[in-house]
């Protein structure tokens, strides 16, 4: 079996592929200091938790954090003998190779979300990804990445505002009742939540116009769906498009 691991800036997700199906998915936060062992400590607890017999032959890493590379690594080697096929490195080969500038160098997950977009829906893409940042992947019709942009995540926006800003509060995400707040919680929801709805809207109109053919709108991660609520933004929301985008790239080196 296949272990899929999505390293991002706060959280870190592991899934387990059969060939068919995921069997369960798994997350922590992400911690640069976190050993192989205690990996291997908290994954065994939680599969042995679920009562899934999984026989890891095979994992592939995709990492925004570099520096926890080494300890996974340790992980694959250690406790399933394999050595991981880590996207963004020389021997891990992409189904179409990205059309950007030269030398820049483009962060894995947004090629996992490319070729896991592309396999499921074809070309002419933007893939919206709620994360730590908010990422916007322009996939070409031949499903090369040809570039997109990078806003700051929902809740970063959230956390500077509280950091910067003694006198408000931290406040969750969530679509307000009205536009207008009257009290300082309901003010600052509406700014997020509004004004995030905003700047997709806005963003993915001007890709399209810039791209000058038709595009699907894809949205992905944990705030997608809450996002959607607002309006009409997204084509189709894809729950675990990057741990797809893992399986086919892991799929393109195999084979």
């Amino acid at each position: 079996m296949l272990l899929c691991i999505d390293c991002g800036n706060t959280n870190t997700v592991f899934s387990i592929w059969d060939g068919a199906r995921f069997l369960c998915t798994l997350r922590t936060s992400t911690h640069h200091a976190r050993t192989a062992d205690a990996y291997f400590t908290w994954y065994s607890t939680l599969v042995k938790h679920y009562g899934i017999d999984a026989d890891i032959t095979e994992v592939i890493i995709s990492s925004t954090v570099p520096r926890v590379v080494w300890n996974l690594r340790v992980f694959a080697d250690r406790f399933f003998g394999c050595r991981p096929l880590v996207v963004g490195k020389p021997e891990c080969r992409l189904p179409v190779a990205p059309r950007v500038d030269a030398g820049t160098t483009v962060g894995p997950d947004r090629l996992v979300n490319t070729a896991g977009g592309y396999d499921r829906h074809g070309g002419d893409l933007v893939i919206v990804d709620f994360g730590t940042a908010t990422t916007f992947d322009v996939v070409a019709v031949d499903g090369a990445y040809v570039g997109g942009v990078i806003a700051p995540g929902p809740n970063l926006s959230l956390e500077a505002l509280h950091m910067g800003a003694a006198a408000l509060p931290h406040v969750d995400i969530t679509q307000p009742e009205k536009v207008i707040g009257t009290n300082t919680v309901g003010c600052i929801q509406s700014g997020v939540f509004w004004g995030y709805v905003g700047l997709i809207h806005g963003i993915t109109e001007r890709i399209k116009a810039e791209y000058g053919r038709p595009m699907k709108v894809i949205g992905t991660g944990g705030l997608a769906p809450l996002f959607a609520t607002g309006e009409v933004l997204f084509d189709t929301i894809e729950d675990d498009l990057t741990m797809h985008g893992l399986t086919v790239i892991h799929r393109y080196n195999k084979g």
